[in-house]
């Protein structure tokens, strides 16, 4: 589902002139820059380290380094990104949610400004959260900086408007699905479809028999992934309902299940807690095991419940058969309806162009619905043949920058961070030439 992350955050920033008109600032090799990286949510945070590992790698190869600073989580901070503001601090979703925590998260941004007009940074790096970082672009437009925008936010499905932003203060868009770069090549802005980061991650080497061990799991056993959402509002508004159509799978059924429920890396202790008493409450006599490693779980399950976003973007490159489900308050549920305007919600589907997953979706995701979708994805046969196939076709597309024999010539992240050096550095190599080759 579309996100209403911070629309209604002061616009105190104005600016008349294009973004493109401006020059790029140069610095000279002997510099070491200074880049600002933000993300706002747990699949965005995850990139933001991988690009902030790579940064680091091909400024290496020239022996210099950067200082990366702005907004993320702890797999950012531990790539070495200093962190203003905690990405699990301004992360909320849904029209009702955000209003709640309105003024938590616009003191944020403040504290956000404050450090990128002291230090003022040779580039930014915006992944996603769009309501949060159009307000930052204006920022960096005023002040003259150049922002790469990495993985899109959904205007083709809604928002289009936004467009204009895109356009005034976005230097280049760095898209992860194929069709998106056409989007915004056909409204003049300069984009570039780098492939998708979780199509070229390697399958999970960990043994079924090592992740069960790990995990008190039974690997005799068929397991099943639950996959609520990386938000707690998420996880409140969908583990019940998901838990209730677990207890139905197995008492449904004659041979022994255990459901294995990823913990999102941003969620913190009493969010976790929280989990923990969800479970304690909605899945007596289950067998339900809290893990932390998402692909592993998505690569051993034999089918798996989704909730709708980068999750569902993982379980089918990893090929997991899975039933989409989705939940937000009525209000917000009313307002998406009348401005969103693709025909899926599920991104695999929308990269398929048909109903490749099944969508339950707000008074269609009941456990009754989720039971009916998975009877028929669990057992061998043609509707578990037929998504496996198509899964397989949608790991392909994701796919980018291969040679003429499928060979991949460079990474979605190795192309990002050479993007970013092209920008700030002053007769340095053309981006492809800085691609770490893997």
């Amino acid at each position: 589902m579309p996100s209403h992350h911070l629309s209604w955050l002061p616009n105190r920033i104005s600016a008349t002139s294009s973004y493109h008109g401006l020059g790029t600032r140069k610095v000279p090799d002997f510099m070491s820059p200074t880049i600002f990286i933000s993300a706002g949510e747990a699949s965005g945070e995850h990139y933001g380290a991988l690009l902030a590992a790579a940064i680091q790698q091909q400024l290496a190869l020239k022996g210099r380094t950067a200082e990366l600073f702005g907004m993320g989580g702890e797999r950012m901070q531990s790539a070495g990104v200093e962190r203003i503001v905690r990405s699990e601090d301004v992360s909320v979703m849904g029209l009702t949610e955000v209003l709640a925590h309105l003024p938590r998260i616009y003191g944020e941004f403040r504290k956000l400004k404050k450090a990128i007009r002291a230090r003022r940074p040779d580039v930014a790096v915006l992944i996603d959260f769009p309501d949060f970082h159009f307000r930052l672009a204006r920022e960096f437009h005023r002040l003259g900086i150049p922002v790469i925008y990495f993985v899109s936010p959904q205007l083709w499905a809604w928002k289009k408007h936004r467009i204009r932003l895109v356009q005034k203060y976005v230097r280049k868009m760095l898209v992860i699905f194929p069709f998106e770069e056409a989007f915004y090549k056909e409204h003049g802005v300069e984009a570039e479809f780098v492939g998708h980061p979780l199509a070229e991650m390697p399958r999970p080497a960990i043994t079924r028999e090592q992740f069960a061990q790990e995990n008190a799991l039974d690997p005799t056993r068929t397991w099943i992934g639950i996959l609520p959402g990386s938000r707690p509002h998420e996880i409140r508004d969908h583990l019940p309902t998901m838990l209730d159509a677990a207890r139905r799978l197995a008492n449904a059924r004659a041979q022994k299940l255990e459901f294995v429920v990823p913990l999102a890396p941003t969620l913190d202790t009493a969010q976790r807690a929280e989990v923990h008493r969800i479970i304690q409450n909605f899945a007596t006599g289950l067998t339900v095991r809290l893990v932390e490693e998402a692909r592993a779980a998505l690569f051993h399950a034999r089918a798996s419940m989704v909730a709708s976003g980068t999750a569902t973007v993982e379980a089918a490159l990893i090929g997991n058969p899975f039933v989409v489900v989705y939940r937000v308050s009525a209000l917000t549920y009313a307002i998406a309806k009348r401005v969103v305007k693709v025909p899926h919600v599920a991104m695999a589907n929308l990269i398929a162009g048909k109903r490749v997953v099944p969508e339950l979706i707000q008074n269609d995701f009941t456990a009754a619905n989720i039971v009916q979708q998975l009877d028929l994805l669990l057992p061998d046969g043609p509707a578990r043949e037929s998504m496996i196939k198509d899964l397989r076709a949608i790991r392909k597309a994701l796919n980018a920058h291969q040679d003429d024999k499928g060979r991949k010539e460079s990474g979605a992240i190795e192309r990002a961070a050479a993007i970013t050096i092209g920008e700030i550095s002053s007769g340095s190599p053309s981006p492809a030439e800085l691609i770490v080759q893997s």
